[in-house]
């Protein structure tokens, strides 16, 4: 069995690391049933609601003769919501579900994007083979066995369950290639990256890179304490042209 991996490092040409830690059985188990328990109550809410309509009063005994009405109108949309909930979510909320949500995770791809919609549907093709032969069982059996943590799906999308709990950290410069004070090249390039990944990282990361960065490259004094409004306008202001 391979060790689990600490987590996946997105590399940046600017030198903006952003470490994903990779999520093990435990946070996916915890995700899926959330998510399981939303969908049988969708379902079953669905059915409920369409058999009172269907019948016409307080009774969702189906018919007793086999109607088509009856099944297009009550079990079919009942069956789509619980079969295809994680491909329809995963779509609209771009690789989250409300069960990963308060799990802290999400899916991505391999470099540490957000995950095309065809990698997500290819992953929940394969639930079919990871579901096999019950309660899961393959699915479970390679992410316990994998490096980072994979069931069969995410193999075949090439997609990682991760914490979105992402530490990120700047590099330190070799020699004296900046000055403090000074907004070089390579310094105008991180500001820019940092600025763009802005909302995709955890509030107090921003606000670590935001002090990083105006420490290394600012000439303006003052604290901006823990208001990340202020941290982005300071560096939106030093990567102002002057």
């Amino acid at each position: 069995m391979s060790e689990a991996a600490p987590g996946l490092t997105v590399d940046s040409v600017t030198g903006i690391d952003v470490s994903l830690p990779v999520a093990g059985p435990g946070a996916r188990a915890y995700a899926f049933l959330v998510d399981w328990h939303i969908r049988v109550i969708l379902a079953l809410g669905w059915f409920v609601c369409g058999a009172l309509f269907y019948n016409g009063r307080f009774n969702v005994t189906p018919p007793l003769i086999s109607d088509a009405r009856w099944f297009g109108a009550v079990v079919a949309p009942a069956l789509t919501i619980y079969f295809l909930y994680h491909h329809a979510v995963e779509l609209a909320m771009r690789g989250s579900t409300p069960g990963k949500r308060m799990a802290g995770v999400r899916i991505v791809a391999r470099d540490g994007g957000a995950p095309s919609a065809g990698a997500l549907l290819t992953r929940n093709v394969f639930r079919l083979v990871d579901s096999l032969p019950l309660c899961y069982g393959v699915g479970l059996i390679t992410v316990v066995l994998t490096r980072d943590n994979l069931r069969i799906g995410d193999m075949a999308a090439g997609t990682l369950l991760v914490f979105e709990q992402a530490e990120a950290r700047l590099p330190t410069p070799a020699g004296d290639a900046h000055r403090a004070g000074r907004l070089d090249a390579a310094g105008a390039e991180i500001v820019a990256e940092l600025l763009e990944r802005w909302s995709a990282l955890q509030p107090e990361a921003r606000v670590r890179l935001a002090r990083q960065v105006l420490a290394r490259y600012g000439s303006e004094s003052g604290e901006s304490g823990d208001d990340e409004a202020a941290w982005r306008t300071r560096l939106e202001r030093l990567a102002r042209p002057r």
